[in-house]
Parts: structure tokens; sequence; C-alpha cells
């Protein structure tokens, strides 16, 4: 969606915070504290250490964005530092976290609704409202970037008033009785903060959002890497005081069967018009992070088929200049996913918590490759062969993601492992048919142009 140096850049330092705050502050963080109720203050211990792992990643991935911004995010700083293959594994796998993760995040919009519309609360009306929501943002995305990153700050901004306000007043009403046991799970110390890792990871997805739609942000150099680290920063002091609020106000074994814990606390210190409030900021946090996911769906895939690794239905762009057919698909298989879960599957719980699994799998495995990559894209953007050694914020971010691809478990890992494997035949196929047309031009003494070379020509066009 290149528009040309200087020209047409639609993103700044506001609205790409609010795309890394919208991506992070979603389902993820409103259902955490019910699922990670069962360990006590381990939990609390937990939320702190994945944030300094999650500040080491985005410093890494704002160091990345000086180094090289370019569209696509993660997927361009492993191709840059690996090569092809590499790049096109990482740009599927994230591609498959993105649309594997919306149908939780649109449920969760629709559990928000009927909490505040009772008579809205049954099953059909629930797959309606969550593939609702699925396309009414894919329809604000098709309109183009610059409605898609206005929308992101309104909700975003929105909703970060009622949480705020739990976080921060709400640790007046915490009662300390609540924090008496450090580990009640009964799983050993290494067990319990495994099964950990993916549950606060996955409310961390989205941390290098900025870095992905960076053909279309001012001064991308300092604009990413600044509202990288602010929304990363700002997410991570929510999840930690808003974990210990509700943790402090819900007595545990209450807290464990909580659909809603956030507009549980509120009803309790606050009363039924705070519960209501804290309702509504749900649906605008499902809003702006499904907003801000699917425009991510749409950039990923464009980028690796500009480079010739994805078909190049992926690549078309529409009168607005947003590739469609990419994010139309996606959403596509996205909706999939939530009439398969409707048609019989074994429950929101278990869906919830395999999608969470295959999700963060999907996304981590990035993570790992973008943690050690910045020497590899210095030295191949300097032209130089020395390449700089590994810093200690690097080797935090490895172990970080690794530790939580382990958490991640087997099933998940399992599924992600095939999801990854299923995609070589694309990259296969896809290589063909370049070398197929590379091979018709030279028959016909047409010079062939690189794939990524032909797209921005056709998009500066």
């Amino acid at each position: 969606m290149s528009t040309g140096p200087g020209k047409g850049k639609s993103l700044g330092v506001a609205a790409c915070t609010a795309i890394v705050v919208g991506n992070m502050v979603g389902s993820g963080f409103y259902l955490s504290p019910a699922a990670v109720a069962p360990y006590g203050n381990l939990a609390v211990l937990a939320w702190i250490v994945m944030g300094a792992g999650a500040i080491c990643l985005g410093l890494t991935f704002a160091k990345l964005a000086r180094l090289a911004p370019a569209a696509g995010g993660p997927y361009a700083y492993t191709r840059t530092a690996y090569g092809d293959f590499t790049g096109f594994l990482i740009a599927w796998g994230y591609w498959i976290s993105i649309w594997a993760s919306l149908p939780v995040i649109a449920i969760a919009f629709a559990g928000a609704v009927m909490e505040l519309l009772p008579a809205l609360q049954n099953r059909t009306m629930a797959v309606v409202l969550t593939l609702g929501a699925i396309w009414a943002v894919v329809l604000i995305n098709l309109r183009g970037v610059k409605s898609a990153g206005l929308f992101a700050e309104i909700t975003t901004y929105s909703k970060l008033v009622p949480f705020a306000a739990i976080a921060l007043v709400g640790l007046l009403y915490v009662n300390p009785a609540h924090f008496t046991e450090f580990n009640p799970s009964g799983q050993s110390l290494i067990a319990a903060s495994a099964a950990l890792a993916p549950l606060t990871m996955f409310a961390f997805l989205g941390l290098e959002s900025a870095t992905v739609p960076a053909d279309d942000v001012e001064n991308a150099k300092h604009v990413i890497p600044l509202s990288t680290i602010l929304g990363i920063s700002i997410a991570a002091i929510l999840y930690v005081l808003g974990t210990v609020v509700v943790m402090g106000v819900i007595p545990r074994d209450q807290l464990v069967k909580s659909v809603a814990p956030f507009s549980d606390a509120a009803l309790i210190m606050w009363g039924p018009w705070a519960a209501v409030g804290v309702s509504i900021a749900v649906i605008l946090s499902s809003i702006g992070a499904l907003n801000g996911w699917t425009l991510l769906m749409g950039q990923v895939p464009m980028a690796a088929s500009r480079d010739g690794l994805f078909p190049p239905v992926f690549s078309r762009l529409s009168q607005q200049g947003v590739p469609a057919t990419g994010i139309i698909l996606s959403a596509v298989l996205a909706t999939l996913l939530v009439l398969l879960q409707a048609a019989g599957s074994p429950g929101f719980s278990s869906f919830y918590n395999l999608v969470v699994g295959l999700s963060t799998m999907a996304a981590v495995v990035p993570y790992a490759f973008c943690s050690l990559a910045p020497g590899l894209v210095a030295a191949r953007t300097t032209g130089t062969r020395a390449i700089p050694r590994l810093t200690l914020v690097e080797l935090v971010a490895f172990v970080f993601a690794l530790f939580t691809l382990y958490g991640c478990g087997a099933e998940p890992v399992l599924y992600g492992v095939v999801l990854l494997v299923l995609g070589i035949p694309v990259f296969v196929w896809q290589r063909r048919q370049q070398s197929l047309a590379q091979t018709s031009d030279l028959a016909e003494g047409v010079h062939p142009i690189s794939p990524s070379r032909a797209s921005n020509k056709s998009v500066l066009n």
C-alpha cells in the first residue's frame, strides 16, 4: 500500500499508539483475570515478568524499525535477515495467527453486548453478533487505512477511561486477604509458570502492530519505535494494576467462574451503573481490537505478495488503496472458524483455550526469529560483512519468546506446526509460477522484473 515517499502518509504517533494499544488491550486483557485466578499471586508476578519480556521485544522491534522500516513488520524483518523461505513461513504463520484470533475477539464482543442486553442472550444471536462484528470492521477497513487509523484512535482512547479508572481508583478497594496464596494451583512452580505464559502472552500479542503498516506511517523511523514503546508501556501498566484490582475485589472461587471479571469488579465497587460502563468499554475494546487486527490481516500477506512469496491476489489494491481481496479472504476463514465452533464444537472454553494457544504459538514464532534479527538486518542494510553482537535485550526477548512457545502446550504447537507445513506447497507453487513467467518472458525477449519491483511499479502508477 505504498503511497509514495512523503505523500499520503496517514498514520502518526497517536494513530500508531492507538493501533498498538487497541490490538493488545482486547479480549486477552478483560477475560484474563478469570483465566489466571487459579494461580494466585504467581499470576501477578507473571504479568510483571511477561511485561518486562514484552518491553524487550518492543525495544527489539523499535530497533528493527529504525534499521529498516518496511510494510509487513515481522515478516519484512525476517525476510531481510534470513531469506525468502523463512520470510514466507513467518508471514504464513503470522497471517494465520491474525485471522484465527478474530473469532475470539468477536465472541467477547458478542458476550458483552448480550450481557448489556439480556434479551439477546441466545445461541443464534451470539453467532449473528460475532459475525456481524467481524464483517462490520471489514467494511470499515475497506474504506482505507486513514479510516481504520481514525477508528482505532476513537475506540482505543475511549475505552481506556473506564479501564484506567478500575486499574487506578480500584486499588483503594483491594482486599489484601485475597493475596495470601502464592501458587494455589497445585502445580509445580515451573508447570504453573508455563501454563500462565500463553494466557498472559496472548494479551501482549499486537505489540509489533505499529511496524506492520510502515508504508502509511509518517516519519516511520521515529514514529514506529516511539509508538511501540508507548503502546506496550500503557498496556503493561493496565494489565498489572487491572489484574491486581480484580483479584483483590472478587474472591478467587467466584473469579474463576466469572465471564466478565471487570464488570463484576465494577459492580462490587461502584454499583450497576459502573458495570454497564465497563460493558460498554468492553464492546469498544473488542471492536477496536478487531479493527486493528483486520488492518494487519491485509497488510502482512500484501507485503509478502509484493515480494512474490504469496499469491498475487493478496496485493491487489482497491480504489481506496487497500488489499481488499486479501482482507475479505482472511475474514471468510475467520467466519468459517466461528461457524465450526457454533456447529457443535466442545464449547466456548475449549474453543477459547485452543485458539489462544494456536494464535499465541503462530505469533511467538515470528517474535523468536525477530528477536535475533537486528544484527543480521543491520549487516544487510549497511552492506557490511561484520554482524554486530547480540545485546542483552535481544537475548531476553528470545528467551521470553521461547518460554512462551513452550508454555503453549503440545496440542497448539502441533496444530501450529501442521499449519506452517501446509504453507510449503503454497511457497513451491508460487515459486513455480514465477519461474514459468520468467521463462515465458525470456522466450519473448522481455527482461523479467522482480515481483516486488513489479508490484511497487503498479502501485505507484
